[in-house]
């Protein structure tokens, strides 16, 4: 996929190279460098565009691994999940709230987002304040812990960005979560 990405890019840069009019720049007078004094040729329009190109494809190739970046460490810590129609958090999942405490005092520069999600069933505006609940009560944990609230936002999905399909208790219980999302590049 990334060489597919890198040779669309060099493919498209290329076609937007050769199809445009080429124009004439004036510099002033350059003193010649030593190169030149030694009977050394200019690189070509050829070679400074085939420059030009690596230099973007670089920038892409960077893009594209801060993005890789950020997608790994929204994995990075595990979901809390809830029982139906509560926003309790349970004992199991305290060792992994503990984890998120932990790396966030590692990372003082660091913040997150906790969102609050609930399976299908119920209204709408039931599961966004349920959900609401769930993502402050996660919250207010790791508040206990001595995680700055300020470094902690909310947001309440309710039922709109289901985890898994079904309509079966086994995937309502994957859709009663709360999801770490981290809000910019700190850490390690």
């Amino acid at each position: 996929m990334k060489r597919f990405l890198v040779f669309s890019v060099l493919i498209l840069l290329v076609s937007i190279g050769f199809g445009c009019k080429q124009r004439t720049v004036t510099q002033p007078e350059q003193q010649p460098s030593q190169e030149m004094k030694e009977g050394a040729k200019a690189p070509s329009a050829e070679e400074v565009t085939e420059q030009k190109m690596a230099s973007k494809v670089e920038s892409v190739e960077e893009s594209e691994m801060a993005s890789r970046r950020m997608m790994e460490k929204e994995g990075m810590f595990n979901d809390i999940l809830f029982d139906f129609d509560k926003y309790n958090v349970k004992d199991m999942y305290k060792p992994e709230l503990k984890k998120v405490s932990s790396w966030m005092m590692d990372n003082p520069d660091a913040k997150i987002l906790v969102e609050g999600h609930t399976d299908e069933r119920g209204t709408n505006e039931y599961n966004l304040a349920l959900g609401d609940r769930r993502a402050n009560a996660v919250k207010d944990y790791l508040v206990s812990l001595g995680v700055s609230s300020s470094r902690i936002e909310t947001i309440s999905y309710g039922e709109e960005k289901p985890l898994c399909m079904g309509s079966d208790e086994e995937c309502w219980q994957k859709n009663r979560r709360a999801h770490f999302v981290v809000m910019n590049k700190a850490g390690k």
